[in-house]
């Protein structure tokens, strides 16, 4: 698909030139705005040279390209307001400031946006126009998530914004069920493009949103990173909220006598 081309393209150069942002602000952070950002523009262009029903195109364009402006801005205050995030530190550390490799690091970020946009292309080749309850369905889950996404983001960076919290683990609101809220709201938010593509001859793909974002968010760059470096910021309080908290999937808090909390 041409339009997928074009993703790609503007992938690749916009990581370029976030590389070379993080070279001048020493901050790799970058990349997290820049691949939200990506992702709208993504659904965006699909949406505008799919050749399906005007009902998903338009749903489409709309939901995702709202989820990525919030995601982006948000992550953009941190970025522009605090020091590079201790994950990014570490690797620059580990590389040794080697620019060659953050080079090959964002443009693998640019990669998987046209891995993620694939979802979306599922939906914008969606023939069916008549498909109200899928759509409905999908308005119910794509607000859950963004809604529930944002109320984690914001209490987290209350928590932070108090010096007094400094070095300590947030226990509040939403992150009292689960250590990473955030994360499990960004993986559910992905079955809003299943429900969209219900009706396209390229419906299965849009699985590959909530099963390779579960798989990256569980196993490779969500909370394996999150947590070493906040074990190596916080230490034995942290250690303490792994054995009270569920990883990923909200659940009640285990008391100290019973075992550890589920993944």
């Amino acid at each position: 698909m041409i339009a997928l081309a074009w993703v790609a393209l503007y992938a690749l150069l916009s990581m370029a030139w976030g590389w070379h942002w993080q070279q001048r602000h020493q901050n790799i952070g970058i990349v997290d705005v820049l691949w939200a950002a990506g992702l709208g523009v993504a659904a965006l262009l699909l949406a505008i040279f799919g050749e399906g029903a005007v009902l998903p195109r338009v749903a489409l364009a709309l939901m995702a390209g709202s989820w990525s402006t919030r995601l982006a801005l948000h992550l953009w205050r941190r970025v522009s307001h605090e020091d590079e995030d201790g994950r990014y530190q570490y690797l620059r550390q580990h590389w040794h400031g080697h620019q060659g490799k953050i080079f090959a690091f964002f443009q693998a970020q640019a990669l998987l946006i046209v891995l993620f946009a694939l979802p979306f292309a599922a939906v914008a080749a969606n023939p069916d126009d008549d498909g109200w309850g899928w759509l409905v369905a999908a308005i119910l889950v794509w607000l859950a998530s963004v809604i529930g996404e944002a109320v984690a983001d914001r209490q987290l960076a209350r928590f932070r914004n108090n010096p007094a919290n400094r070095g300590r683990t947030c226990r509040t609101g939403l992150w009292r069920y689960s250590r990473h809220p955030n994360y499990f709201f960004e993986w559910l938010h992905w079955f809003t493009y299943v429900l969209l593509a219900a009706g396209s001859p390229w419906w299965w793909l849009a699985w590959s949103g909530p099963l390779l974002m579960y798989l990256f968010l569980r196993y490779l760059s969500g909370v394996p990173y999150t947590e070493k470096q906040a074990l190596r910021s916080r230490g034995e309080d942290y250690r303490r909220y792994q054995r009270s908290t569920s990883m990923l999937f909200p659940w009640f808090p285990r008391t100290p006598s019973e075992p550890g909390a589920d993944p």
